[in-house]
């Protein structure tokens, strides 16, 4: 029983999503996207938490309804894909990102996504535009990342990554990492306690 009215109410809150979904283009109208995403982020409770996993599920590549989304946290590029039961705290922002199934994100973690962002002409100026390349940054499954980590390169499965922590190079399935930058310090998460 309670499954099924967590389903019905999941079924309410993405007809509820379909017309901004729609005016997005289902996640094509990047601009629009934006707009919208920024606006159910601002949604709190538990009314936000569903309305923020029925707008993705029909805009983003591909999004399971059963995620859990904390106020003032977005997803600001469509072409992120998110696992089953995954859950993501307040105050995140995460961009072109692959997050498996059943992993846990903290609190104002920032997972820009991408390989490349902001570059510099000959003069050593910033350009005006950011260079993004079609890979999505990985967060494997079962993955634990800390409150205000931010995420610049793949996650293995499995691993925890500590609060504060700066991922700059990919790290391994199975360990805990720690550190600006981060590095693995333990071989299995379980051995931290």
């Amino acid at each position: 029983m309670k499954r099924f009215l967590k389903r019905f109410i999941q079924g309410c809150f993405l007809i509820c999503a379909l017309p901004a979904a729609l005016l997005c283009g289902f996640g094509r109208v990047e601009i629009m996207f934006t707009l919208f995403a920024q606006c159910f982020a601002t949604l709190p409770g538990f009314v936000g938490s569903f309305a923020r996993a029925a707008f993705y599920r029909l805009t983003l590549a591909e999004c399971s309804i059963d995620v859990v989304i904390g106020l003032g946290s977005y997803f600001s590029r469509s072409a992120a894909v998110v696992g089953a039961n995954v859950s993501i705290g307040s105050y995140c922002i995460i961009g072109k990102a692959q997050i498996g199934a059943r992993s846990q994100i903290s609190s104002h973690v920032e997972i820009p996504g991408g390989r490349t962002q902001h570059v510099r002409d000959q003069s050593g100026r910033l350009s005006d535009t950011v260079e993004e390349s079609g890979d999505l940054l990985k967060v494997g499954e079962d993955c634990w990342i800390g409150a205000s980590a931010v995420l610049m390169a793949n996650v293995g499965s499995q691993s925890t990554i500590g609060a504060g922590s700066v991922v700059v190079r990919d790290i391994p399935p199975g360990v805990v990492a720690v550190g600006a930058p981060a590095k693995p310090v333990s071989a299995k998460p379980s051995e931290i306690a």
